[in-house]
């Protein structure tokens, strides 16, 4: 009957005693490691009884049968080693501790245990802390409140006030690359944006306001950095260490489940190039703009044309004695991102007057927003290798530069990237290839070798005198988080590197309880990032709500779900542009490298996913000291029936109401107060 000789060694020893015909062999042996326990799996669908076992010191049983109700088993003797008390008689299907053993029938023993004596929709707590007051940080303090009953919710941000990179980012130029009408909340319309790309100070406004409507301010503590985070197994909490910015106090403070929200932005960092810290003259980053610099008259560098070094560049160059522009690499300047096409310019782009007052009306600007929004989830097909829709981006693209570089068209050559448009964050950039043909601007490809005290000097051996650099170089786009966050004995941004891993963008294994919001490989390239937030944010929802009604005291991701994702991922992208010879954050910065900067589908397809969470790939952990997964059901009970109160009937509704594609699928339908 024993598969492996050691069973038969164990069985004599008496250790377990187990009558049983012969000639029943268990198909799926499974010998891996269970914690300290021996363990007998009797697999479902034989009659006789076959064990699987993974080796350790103390005695516990399943009977997989009984629990899948195929019929009775032969009789089970299970003899506890001499060391094992009452309580360490486990179950190693279900993990809990039985305090007896009982007999039900034929059907084999069965762990009974103490009902816990609350109606099964008692209301506990949930502790959530959120880390980051941007667009995500705001949309989680509208959302999350009254989506999860019984939460109780802090939003941590390093800043004096809510915005993100809207209140960070002050250089001039800054704006929005698409038009304003959907970089807004999908719940929160507002018709009179004052410009169709509108202008950082006027999205910030608008983000801080829909924070004020949602009354946010009460979940924040502004200038608070959090400073590290680690988890502890045994109180199933998160310890947060905080720093207040304003008093400079360091303190800790214990969370159920963390939320990143950091943003994909956050950490900029200037160039480490030899001598930077030698220079003289004013230095700054793009994402750090001194609001008292004045770049008028003054010879200036601007090192790098991402999308800030982009809009940096014409809006300075009017005003500069000089310009040098350091461009490393080559990139495509797109056409307008939907609104009014490719002749979109510099200058402000207005609404006409009686569009403006169209919108006043509802419905019209309803039509006006899902029109407009639609064509950002029909530009998916542009992302795949040696498609139509691509090679026809690339000669649309083409075509425009060498418009605006009319004035210089030796510059064409120079600027027209090798790769693939989409390969790298698409730019509008108006008014940016213009500005390079002008006469104060030297468009400097050559690498830079290092600083002087004056200025920079470039691998040719030319030094060029400035009297302020600014460095658009983009941030950190690793998306190791920055700090540390610890958990079973390992450091997350350890093991984010080189690349980092997790389940559907949400979660890594081995971080119970830690979540991500707009985290690696969680948005789609197609689509809006304020509908990809609330989408994820509603999915972290419905976790929330079985974590706190079902008893759950920890859940992660398993690694095998995880690593079915990841392998899908590796699949996807190298059809992909993504996946070209090209710098970007999409790859961490490494030409080449694992994209883990996109969701691997369009918006639409991980819209769809998130519809329904996989709960199948989630390992939990039960509060009750049972570890009955079914403890959480109480007494029971409901409140309403308790309290002698409230609608019993929910359901019932007016039949011409009723779309029996949602009946009783809703959540907080007849839920008590």
């Amino acid at each position: 009957m024993f598969l492996n000789p050691e069973w038969r060694q164990l069985s004599e020893a008496g250790l377990f005693k187990m009558p049983a015909s012969e000639g029943h062999r268990n198909p799926y042996p499974d010998m891996a490691p269970f914690s300290r326990s021996w363990t007998f799996d009797f697999t479902y669908g034989c009659e006789g009884c076959v064990l699987v076992i993974r080796p350790s010191e103390r005695v516990a049983f399943s009977d997989a049968n009984s629990v899948m109700g195929l019929g009775s088993m032969t009789t089970v003797e299970v003899l506890p080693s001499p060391e094992a008390n009452e309580h360490e008689v486990r179950s190693a299907q279900s993990g809990y501790y039985a305090p007896k053993l009982t007999e039900w029938g034929d059907r084999g023993p069965i762990n009974s245990f103490e009902l816990e004596d609350h109606p099964i929709d008692a209301r506990s707590k949930i502790r959530v802390a959120v880390i980051g007051a941007g667009l995500a940080g705001i949309t989680a303090g509208i959302l999350l409140p009254v989506k999860v009953p019984g939460i109780e919710l802090q939003i941590f941000d390093k800043n004096a006030d809510v915005g993100g990179t809207w209140l960070e980012n002050i250089y001039p130029g800054v704006r929005c690359d698409i038009p304003a009408n959907v970089y807004q909340s999908t719940f929160e319309p507002k018709t009179n944006w004052t410009e169709e790309y509108a202008q950082g100070p006027e999205i910030l406004e608008y983000w801080q306001s829909v924070a004020q409507k949602y009354n946010v301010y009460q979940y924040l503590k502004l200038q608070h950095k959090v400073a590290g985070a680690k988890w502890d197994e045994e109180t199933g909490r998160w310890t947060l260490r905080v720093e207040n910015l304003s008093t400079g106090e360091i303190y800790a403070q214990d969370f159920d489940v963390v939320i990143t929200a950091i943003g994909r932005f956050n950490a900029w960092k200037l160039p480490e190039y030899p001598g930077i810290k030698d220079y003289q003259g004013h230095l700054r980053h793009s994402s750090a703009w001194d609001p008292k610099f004045d770049p008028t008259g003054k010879t200036v560098a601007v090192i790098g044309n991402g999308a800030s070094g982009i809009q940096v560049v014409p809006n300075i160059q009017p005003l500069v004695k000089h310009l040098d522009h350091y461009a490393r690499s080559p990139t495509w300047i797109a056409g307008s991102f939907g609104g009014e096409g490719p002749g979109r310019r510099l200058e402000p782009n207005y609404y006409a007057k009686e569009l403006l007052e169209s919108f006043d009306d509802p419905e019209t600007y309803h039509k006006f927003r899902k029109d407009l929004e639609s064509t950002f989830y029909r530009r998916f097909g542009t992302l795949f290798k040696g498609s139509e829709t691509n090679k026809g981006l690339r000669e649309d693209f083409i075509k425009l530069m060498a418009e605006r570089l009319k004035k210089k068209p030796e510059l064409l050559e120079h600027i027209v990237p090798d790769f693939s448009p989409n390969c790298r964050r698409l730019t509008p950039g108006p008014g940016y290839l213009e500005a390079l043909t002008e006469d104060n601007v030297s468009f400097i490809r050559t690498p830079i070798s290092h600083f002087t005290r004056e200025g920079i000097v470039t691998s040719d051996g030319i030094e060029r005198k400035v009297d302020a650099v600014i460095c658009s170089t983009g941030a950190n786009v690793d998306m190791r988080l920055p700090f540390p966050i610890i958990a079973n004995g390992e450091d997350l941004r350890d093991v984010w590197s080189p690349d980092p891993l997790t389940y559907l963008g949400f979660s890594t294994p081995s971080f119970p309880n830690l979540l991500h919001v707009q985290g690696p490989n969680s948005a789609g390239h197609s689509g809006t990032v304020p509908n990809q937030v609330e989408t994820q944010l509603t999915y972290i929802a419905k976790l929330l709500r079985k974590v706190n009604t079902q008893g759950i005291r920890s859940f992660t991701p398993s690694q095998a779900a995880t690593d079915d994702f990841i392998a899908y991922s590796d699949s996807f992208f190298p059809k992909t542009v993504f996946s070209e010879n090209c710098s970007s954050w999409a790859n961490g910065g490494r030409p080449g490298g694992r994209i883990h900067g996109h969701w691997p589908g369009s918006a639409s397809h991980v819209n769809f996913l998130r519809r329904d969470p996989r709960w199948e790939d989630w390992e939990w952990k039960y509060k009750s000291e049972t570890g009955n997964r079914f403890a959480w059901l109480g007494n029971g009970w409901t409140r309403k029936e308790e309290k002698g109160e409230g609608d019993l009937t929910p359901y019932l509704k007016n039949p011409a109401d009723i779309d029996l594609r949602s009946y009783h699928e809703s959540w907080f339908e007849g839920l008590d107060g």
